[in-house]
């Protein structure tokens, strides 16, 4: 508990909190390193209905006859899901309050990632500034890493996105 109340949630009212989604432009500091939790299991629904959503039929991600023939012996996850769910993971902390995502750069896949691996993410704040054409907001540069249930890196990315400066005039304007 922290100011008379749980850590992660800010008081509306007496005895009311509500959760915290973003941390606020001054809370993302460079060489803040965030464990997002809970990890996410990959199932097979997973990878056809994402494969399938992107009209990536690749046999490689959808034939189970023909990957069993890969050097790999079974269908990889497509790595546009990969990237997507380890992204994801990322945001209710660090990008909850963002005004816009402004780029991906430098992704890198490492390990392959199959149905029934559980991925983590983790991530450092790398950088930030506040915006030279909109002043009232920051932009904040982040360096994920997403690793499986063997702690292994299977793929890694940078990220940037427009944070506003005052988070608690958007929390309270916004219901957040």
């Amino acid at each position: 508990m922290s100011r008379g109340g749980p850590q992660g949630y800010r008081r509306i009212a007496e005895g009311r909190y509500r959760e915290v989604v973003g941390l606020g432009f001054d809370e993302l500091t460079v060489g803040l390193v965030i464990e997002h939790r809970p990890g996410r299991t990959l199932t097979e629904a997973d990878n056809v209905l994402m494969t399938t959503l992107g009209g990536n039929d690749a046999p490689l991600h959808t034939d189970t006859h023909y990957s069993s023939l890969t050097e790999w012996g079974r269908p990889l996850v497509c790595s546009s899901i990969t990237l997507h769910i380890v992204g994801g993971m990322t945001v209710r902390s660090t990008s909850g309050l963002t005004l816009a995502n402004l780029g991906f750069e430098e992704i890198r896949f490492t390990h392959p990632v199959f149905v029934g691996d559980t991925l983590y993410a983790e991530t450092e704040v790398t950088g930030r500034r506040i915006s030279r054409s909109r002043p009232e907001t920051g932009i904040v540069t982040c360096r994920t890493t997403g690793r499986n249930q063997d702690d292994e890196v299977v793929m890694t990315f940078s990220r940037s996105f427009l944070v506003p400066l005052d988070s608690a005039t958007v929390r309270d304007r916004t219901n957040y």
